[in-house]
């Protein structure tokens, strides 16, 4: 039965996928191996106008939320993500190319995305692949596509990080779907040229990081969203790169930012008593942003009130579900989410993250 659904995916029908949802309604556990199974058929959603791959980005974030919630929730969360796979065009998916066993360089990926070959570029790129392994493949995608963070708006980091991951992670799955989208990707984009990377380039500062994230986790809107999220997305991938190469990526990242101020954060109350989630999503529901941020600081200073934060976010965020979504409902909800974790220590720098996120769902 669930061929039916990967086909109905496929193809696009709408109809037949929530048919097949009514029918079978799925629990926790049966939920969560549906969406597992999505892999080859997400990594071939296209979200026009973009070229970004927004939604393969999204199938790999959806990983992040599992901590947060019950098993209960996990229907919810998947059927959001079956419905907007679904609804979206698909990239038309290429033969699998035979096994190429003279050796691949990372310049011959190159020219094949200059000369705007998707099939050879992705030929080449899984070659290299059996070749070098996933991380060197990995390491090299992501310097590439540092190259060109404000003409993609830090997609050629950020999509290309998760959907990276996920290649990684699921050794049960054929990487190939991925490495078609990635090559369609980076062929559309042209994102060619490697930039130079100083050999001695030193790390910031943990003050000097803080404080940029603070300015990227300023200012509303789908642009500045995208500073936190890159930011988010270089830190799920530090560990691929050696100290020089993460340093230039935090470098293209602030070059990125540009020279916007850091904004004054909401206040974040210590001690605020946590809502029971019926309250808080009527506050949540009503686009409240002033209160709804109350309860966030409220929840920020422990590990179980952030646990809870997460829970009611993405639970919110799934239960005002109407059948449409923009991906970045959840792609910038796991990078708030991030943020909180990460820097709990630092109210002004979580703060700013969950407004920014906040106000970005209120106002779509």
């Amino acid at each position: 039965m669930l061929d039916y659904l990967l086909k109905a995916m496929a193809e696009s029908d709408l109809d037949g996928v929530s048919q097949w949802w009514k029918k079978e309604t799925p629990s926790g556990d049966r939920a969560w191996a549906i969406h597992l199974a999505l892999f080859p058929v997400v990594q071939r959603v296209l979200n026009p106008p973009f070229i970004n791959p927004h939604l393969p980005k999204m199938y790999r974030i959806c990983r992040e939320f599992l901590p947060y919630l019950e098993e209960a929730d996990i229907p919810s969360l998947v059927w959001l993500e079956v419905n907007e796979y679904a609804a979206r065009p698909k990239l038309e998916p290429l033969p699998l190319p035979a096994r190429q066993d003279s050796p691949v360089s990372f310049t011959a990926i190159q020219a094949a995305i200059r000369e705007n070959d998707p099939a050879k570029s992705a030929a080449l790129l899984r070659a290299f692949l059996e070749q070098k392994g996933k991380v060197e493949l990995a390491r090299n995608l992501l310097l590439l596509g540092s190259g060109y963070l404000e003409q993609s708006l830090g997609h050629s980091v950020s999509c290309t990080a998760f959907i990276l991951l996920e290649i990684m992670e699921r050794i049960d799955q054929d990487p190939w779907p991925a490495l078609t989208l990635l090559a369609d990707y980076f062929c559309k984009g042209q994102f060619h040229t490697v930039l130079p990377i100083p050999g001695k380039r030193v790390i910031l500062s943990q003050e000097a990081l803080s404080q940029h994230l603070l300015r990227a986790a300023s200012g509303n809107g789908i642009v500045n969203l995208h500073h936190t999220i890159t930011r988010y997305s270089i830190e799920r991938v530090r560990h691929l790169f050696s100290e020089a190469e993460y340093a230039h990526l935090i470098a293209r990242w602030i070059e990125f930012i540009g020279h916007k101020d850091a904004e004054t954060p909401p206040p974040a109350p210590s001690g605020e008593n946590v809502p029971e989630y019926q309250y808080f999503y009527q506050t949540f529901s009503g686009r409240d942003e002033k209160q709804v941020l109350l309860y966030l600081g409220g929840m920020l200073p422990s590990t179980e009130g952030r646990r809870t934060m997460g829970y009611y976010l993405v639970k919110g965020v799934c239960d005002l579900y109407h059948g449409q979504y923009n991906p970045h409902f959840l792609t910038g909800l796991s990078s708030a989410l991030w943020v909180a974790n990460e820097y709990h220590k630092q109210p002004p720098v979580a703060m700013n993250a969950l407004r920014q996120y906040v106000n970005y769902f209120f106002s779509r």
